[in-house]
């Protein structure tokens, strides 16, 4: 998202208006979402979409157009064309889909992320269902290792910094 929304200043806003279009447009509707919760509060979510729900209707890009300028400015043309050709390169078997998984800054490392994607690895594994996600940065992608998942292939789509498309087929 860095890359997305350079400006420091404005990525925190930014940030908390796409995702709400994000989970309030693409994934609530679903109900497969996970929030990781301690007693301060929200520390951690994913936003999961079911087996072949995964594409992002057009409906819901049309009508969120608008919000979407507002987070991305004059980088809008790079995220529609990260998004196409995420869309381009997805898997087409049947999968849960993880668009976005984020933990608080505070709690990083402690273990929230992997208690997050147990949960859906688990639920893979009885139901015999791969995942898949786009893992953006190192980090992210060991994370997702630990779990099982394996690289399918690396893009820089427009110059952006590698993303590693990955899946975890059941155990």
């Amino acid at each position: 998202m860095r890359w997305l929304v350079p400006d420091d200043r404005r990525r925190p806003a930014a940030l908390r208006r796409f995702f709400a279009i994000e989970a309030q447009a693409v994934a609530l509707p679903y109900n497969a979402c996970l929030v990781a919760s301690t007693a301060e509060g929200e520390v951690g979510a994913m936003l999961v979409l079911p087996p072949n729900k995964w594409r992002t209707p057009f409906s819901v890009e049309v009508r969120n157009s608008v919000g979407f300028g507002r987070v991305f400015g004059r980088r809008l043309g790079h995220a529609f064309g990260l998004l196409t050709i995420f869309e381009h390169k997805h898997i087409r078997e049947p999968h849960y889909y993880v668009p976005f998984i984020g933990v608080r800054d505070g709690v990083r490392g402690e273990g929230v992320g992997s208690a997050m994607l147990k949960s859906l690895v688990d639920r893979c594994d009885v139901e015999r269902t791969s995942a898949y996600l786009e893992a953006t940065s190192p980090d992210s992608a060991r994370l997702y290792r630990r779990h099982g998942f394996v690289t399918l292939d690396v893009v820089r789509p427009l110059g952006s910094p590698p993303i590693e498309l990955m899946l975890r087929r059941p155990a």
